[in-house]
């Protein structure tokens, strides 16, 4: 098809549906030489949703209009990025990305092999991409760093150095891919023009961008992995696409941030040239569209009912997952999805994501660390609960309130090192609030045996607890307690027959060793 195009047709065909091009005239320039070079990146943290199939109908367009088209998995943007993907699981999130990005490809029916598929750390790690990673960050500062990504790096209170590394690697990324353009959302668009200012002060060519509007999510916000009700995932269930579409914002006559109305605009109708509204024969019977201006026009003047149209996007959206649906059945497909999103599972009952922030359920979440217990006395107001300051390496001890006075004298408390959990939410306990929770081990029967756990010897107050192999993850600020996610946890972590603290037999440590109890062989840990 593409040799029968003129370079105007295959320009109309690659800024179709495009909300911004910047460097028009560069790629016109191009396309009467020789066909585009582009590439298009993802970085491999959240599961891709139905929201990814946007992309993917515009990779179909360069396709067609000649373009030579790069899919780069970027693992490593995905560490760097608040480390939305822990060190330990970006190579099975790679293979996940890979397989599930190629299904949906297959399911509009791309031919694969006119596409090439690049890891990021199969070159970002060379010795000439990391002097350029050097040589961009003696230029770079770090207001303009922190710009490019503020719509694409995850913002927290005290932000990593690693998300003011991302743009910048980013915008090598397109040197080092060879190509004449970068295609992404329009959030990246500060990445985009940071990459066109800074890359000719390192001798590189500057390129042109491409950029796809941003598609809101079922609740009308932006569709977002982190966000379960805003999306939906490429493997549900038919019965959880009729659920959430049913959920969906699609408010009559109205086509401001409609997520229905958006799929039909930037999927269905670019993939399938048309789209047949399906409504009982009373209401006028099924009809088809070609043009979505004239499914918008219908819809604002409430010609079309948000009903009819959630049920024909069903449809159509269940056409094209079927094939993803199907490959995804497979055991080596299950095994690899468990393992790269451990504990991801969804809690069916209301559709909401199983963890906080981010879909996995990981021990990395909890913020545990080492204390020094520096004083101890009986809570003013109850006889059964001591006050405790514990030195957490912070400028001022915790004050902990604990129920160990049945358990535990003052005398073997005071300057004893335990274990804290310090992301919990502090809570009121008789009017005093506890600010952490001092982590024992217990076994229940009569009568209830408790004992705080022990870090290794030489151990000093701050020094991070973490679960083996998980080493690499960084705590949530806070846990949300809505989300549950310490009791989701908590129920996996024990003591083994060798006094060892462990979760899901992987061991606690901290970098002097195992964390222990003196005797309570095969208790429960909280």
């Amino acid at each position: 098809m593409a040799d029968q195009l003129s370079p105007d047709e295959k320009y109309h065909l690659i800024a179709r549906n495009l909300q911004e091009v910047l460097g028009e005239e560069k790629l016109k320039q191009v396309l009467q030489e020789r066909e585009l070079k582009l590439y298009w990146g993802t970085a491999t943290t959240g599961k891709p949703h139905v929201a990814y199939f946007v992309p993917m109908s515009k990779i179909a367009d360069f396709l067609k209009a000649g373009c030579e088209v790069t899919i780069l998995f970027a693992d490593l943007h995905a560490y760097l990025d608040n480390m939305k993907a822990p060190w330990e699981l970006l190579e099975l999130r790679v293979k996940y990305y890979e397989q599930v990005i190629k299904a949906m490809l297959e399911s509009i029916g791309v031919p694969l092999e006119k596409l090439k598929f690049v890891k990021g750390t199969d070159y970002q790690l060379s010795r000439e991409y990391t002097l350029d990673v050097y040589r961009l960050s003696s230029m770079v500062t770090e207001h303009d760093a922190k710009k490019a990504g503020a719509e694409v790096v995850k913002q927290v209170e005290h932000p990593l150095l690693s998300g003011l590394l991302y743009p910048g690697l980013q915008a090598l990324d397109e040197e080092y891919l060879k190509v004449d353009a970068q295609f992404g959302g329009v959030d990246q668009r500060k990445i985009f023009t940071l990459a066109e200012k800074y890359l000719p002060s390192l001798g590189y060519a500057k390129r042109a961008h491409l950029m796809n509007p941003m598609v809101p999510g079922l609740t009308g916000a932006k569709m977002s992995s982190s966000e379960e009700e805003s999306k939906i995932d490429l493997l549900d269930s038919k019965e959880d696409v009729k659920k959430k579409l049913k959920k969906a914002f699609c408010e009559p006559g109205n086509i401001q941030n409609n997520g229905v109305l958006s799929f039909v605009k930037y999927v269905v109708l670019p993939l399938r040239e048309e789209f047949c509204i399906k409504r009982d024969a009373k209401w006028g019977g099924d009809k088809v569209y070609t043009v979505f201006e004239e499914i918008e026009k219908d819809f604002a003047a409430e010609m079309i009912h948000p009903g009819d149209l959630k049920a024909s996007v069903e449809v159509a959206l269940n056409e094209l997952l079927e094939p993803v649906r199907k490959k995804f059945q497979s055991p080596e497909l299950r095994k690899l999805t468990n393992s790269a999103y451990p504990s991801a599972s969804k809690t069916k009952t209301g559709g909401k994501a199983a963890a906080g922030g981010d879909d996995e359920l990981i021990p990395s979440r909890l913020d545990i660390r080492v204390g020094k217990i520096v004083s101890v006395e009986k809570h003013p107001d109850a006889d059964s609960l001591y006050l405790e300051k514990i030195d957490v390496g912070e400028p001022e001890p915790r004050t902990v309130v604990s129920g160990l006075v049945a358990y535990v004298s003052p005398e073997e408390l005071q300057d004893r090192t335990v274990l804290l959990l310090c992301n919990l939410k502090p809570q009121k306990m008789r009017g005093i609030e506890s600010q952490a929770m001092l982590l024992c081990a217990s076994i229940e029967g009569e009568p209830r045996r408790v004992e705080p756990l022990d870090p290794p010897e030489g151990s000093s107050p701050g020094e991070r607890v973490f679960v083996e192999g998980y080493e690499a993850g960084k705590p949530d600020d806070k846990l949300n307690p809505k989300k549950k996610v310490w009791e989701k946890l908590q129920v996996d972590l024990k003591v083994s027959g060798d006094c060892v603290a462990q979760w899901k037999d992987k061991q606690l440590m901290t970098k002097l060793g195992q964390i222990t109890c003196k005797t309570l062989k095969g208790g429960n840990i909280s």
